[in-house]
C-alpha cells in the first residue's frame, strides 16, 4: 500500500501511518488534512501567531486524547510553518531560481518571514521535546516493525 493515500481514514487505521521524513503527508493524511490545513499561516505574522497557536491547541488536544497520528501531523505542519516561512525570508517570493532556471543565492530579504519562522520553530521544538510525543512515536515504531 502507498504511503500516504488520501483515501484511508487515519485516525481509524493509524497502523497505516507512517511518519516519514520531513513534512510527508500534509496534504494527503486525512482527516488530519482538513483539520489542520486550515489553521496553517505564513501570510503575515499576526496570522503566523494565530497559526502557530492553533496548531499547538491541536497538537494538545490530540496528545490528550492519545492520538499519536495526529500529534504527528501537527508537528508536521508546524515544521511546514517553520521551512515555508524560511523560505521566503532567504529568497524573494519563495522562489529558488530566476526565471531562466538559475539558482539564486540565499539571502535575509524579508525580516517578518524570518519572525514568523522563529514562532513556528519555538513550537516545533516544545512539540519534538514533549515526552508523551516521544513516547507515543517509539510505540508507534515498534509497531510499525
Amino acid at each position: 500500500m502507498a504511503f500516504p493515500d488520501s483515501r484511508i481514514d487515519y485516525r481509524r487505521h493509524p497502523e497505516a501511518y507512517r511518519i516519514g521524513r520531513g513534512e510527508r503527508g500534509v496534504f494527503h493524511v486525512q482527516p488530519y488534512k482538513d483539520e489542520l490545513l486550515p489553521l496553517w499561516a505564513i501570510r503575515n505574522e499576526a496570522d503566523a501567531r494565530a497559526a502557530v497557536t492553533a496548531l499547538s491547541a491541536r497538537f494538545r488536544d490530540y496528545r490528550n486524547d492519545g492520538d499519536f497520528v495526529g500529534m504527528d501531523m501537527a508537528r508536521k505542519y508546524l515544521q511546514m510553518g517553520y521551512t515555508r516561512a524560511r523560505r521566503y525570508a532567504r529568497y524573494p517570493g519563495g522562489r529558488k531560481r530566476d526565471a531562466q532556471g538559475r539558482a539564486l543565492a540565499p539571502r535575509d530579504a524579508d525580516a517578518e518571514k524570518a519572525r514568523i519562522a522563529e514562532h513556528y520553530q519555538r513550537a516545533l521544538d516544545a512539540v519534538r521535546d514533549d515526552t508523551t510525543y516521544k513516547r507515543a512515536k517509539r510505540a508507534h515504531q515498534q509497531r510499525r516493525r
